[in-house]
């Protein structure tokens, strides 16, 4: 029997030396190549990958996806040809087939074997073709695939247009944003012939649907703050303008890369704040953001509150009910976090690798949704042994274990509901309204469970009349 939380209890974390059960980290062509509309992704490895790319993407027979894989030979890897010389054919024949605004190129484990510079040939061939290339190692050599966005978003980032010396009318607006008077005219709840109130520019970085986008945007324009821009946007010609001053704020927790890579080298200022995932995510998100440039936030809880009852029907059928996180994408803590506040139980964070300094604000969060639901804090695996996780599955007995889909059907012939990871990453999450999307995830396999065993029951009970009919 579980018990209660401790007022003076914390996260408990610990390592283990498991392997890393994820997909290979090239799987995020699959969305960043359709967030980024004008751009051309080139896989550069060997068939496996090629296979992977086949098999896991779903490419269609008619379909014509925006990325392609440039595959390394035997006379390749051994130095017997030359690589920029097929490499510039290659992108040549991309060029003048779909004209891409930007072409990016994945190196994979392949290439990270046998040196292969892709940064040294990048410039060159770019300046020969006339096309921006972008070149990202997302290689197996991460520990989640989710990875792979960060490392291309971090290489992005490099190519966003530098902010310029502050002029006199941003010299204004730095003196009002730093000026007292701000704080009392968010709390009037005024705004001086604009919507916005008078603050620093602002980045979201974070791949996510257009329509997440706008969702996101908008709530943000409620509070009076204005997006200065998204990384990566739709189309490489809208890359927002980074430097000092601008302030960066992320949507996910795998995006540690970028993260850092957006305050060392583009100096970018960044806001530690919780991820948008979940109705209570979201909001401490906004109120992060607001905290920074000093505006009251308003009607937050009224709208959480009206999210939490919609979903109502979803929380009588997981209140109370535990799952378990094996790990898989790096959004365990944010996910364990959203189903403690719906009335869930974690009796394990299972996460591949975790920064926690970029996830500090969420690490803080979920300790305080622990205390205000009175259940235990889960404890924190980093890099687990899967061997162990399956022990400790069988003494916990779950009634719900999300995990990569290696694990899944041995899983669900012991008896125990499972639900893909994986689904979260390409589901539409973040936001307040797409909360119900995450229950519907987490739902669907207890709703199965339970029709089947609706089923069974009537079908048992025809059977006993239709045997007392012909006694």
């Amino acid at each position: 029997m579980l018990q209660k939380t401790n007022p003076n209890e914390t996260l408990k974390f610990e390592c283990e030396t498991g392997n890393y059960h994820t997909f290979c980290p090239i799987s995020c062509v699959a969305w960043l190549y359709q967030k980024i509309e004008d751009s051309f992704f080139l896989v550069i490895g060997t068939k496996t990958c090629g296979y992977f790319l086949q098999n896991a993407l779903g490419v269609m027979i008619f379909a014509e996806p925006r990325y392609a894989m440039a595959e390394l030979e035997e006379a390749d890897i051994s130095a017997q040809l030359n690589d920029y010389k097929e490499l510039k054919r290659l992108c040549l024949q991309i060029k003048q087939d779909r004209n891409p605004s930007v072409l990016v190129w994945i190196g994979t484990c392949t290439t990270e074997i046998i040196k292969m510079d892709l940064e040294g040939m990048a410039p060159r061939l770019e300046a020969e073709i006339s096309l921006p290339i972008v070149v990202a190692r997302a290689n197996g050599l991460d520990y989640a695939f989710t990875q792979g966005e960060d490392t291309v978003l971090a290489a992005m980032a490099a190519r966003c247009p530098e902010r310029t010396v502050l002029n006199s009318l941003d010299s204004q607006k730095k003196e009002n944003f730093s000026s007292s008077s701000l704080p009392a005219l968010a709390q009037k709840g005024v705004q001086k012939e604009s919507e916005y109130v008078d603050h620093p520019p602002l980045v979201l970085f974070g791949s996510l649907p257009s329509t997440v986008c706008q969702q996101l945007t908008l709530e943000l324009k409620r509070q009076g703050i204005k997006v200065s821009g998204w990384l990566p946007a739709q189309r490489y010609s809208e890359l927002p303008v980074l430097g000092e001053g601008v302030y960066v704020c992320g949507v996910n927790p795998f995006l540690s890369r970028t993260a850092m890579t957006l305050m060392r080298r583009r100096k970018c200022h960044l806001i530690g704040a919780p991820f948008p995932i979940g109705h209570d995510g979201t909001r401490a998100w906004i109120e992060k953001i607001c905290s920074v440039f000093n505006v009251i936030p308003q009607g937050l809880e009224e709208r959480e509150s009206k999210i939490s009852n919609g979903l109502t029907e979803y929380l009588n059928l997981i209140r109370g009910k535990s799952v378990f996180f094996m790990g898989d994408n790096i959004l365990e803590v944010s996910l364990a976090r959203f189903l403690i506040r719906c009335g869930m139980i974690v009796t394990e964070i299972g996460i591949p690798y975790m920064d926690r300094r970029f996830q500090a604000a969420e690490l803080a969060l979920l300790e305080k949704t622990c205390l205000d639901m009175n259940v235990p804090m889960p404890r924190i695996v980093e890099k687990p042994d899967n061997a162990l996780q399956i022990l400790r599955i069988r003494e916990l007995l779950p009634d719900l274990v999300i995990t990569g889909m290696a694990h899944c059907n041995p899983l669900e012939a012991r008896g125990i509901n499972t639900k893909w990871s994986v689904e979260f990453t390409f589901a539409q999450i973040h936001g307040f309204v797409n909360a119900r999307e995450v229950l519907e995830l987490v739902t669907r396999p207890l709703r199965r469970n339970q029709a089947i065993d609706s089923f069974l029951n009537i079908k048992e009970k025809k059977n006993i009349s239709l045997f007392v009919k012909e006694g």
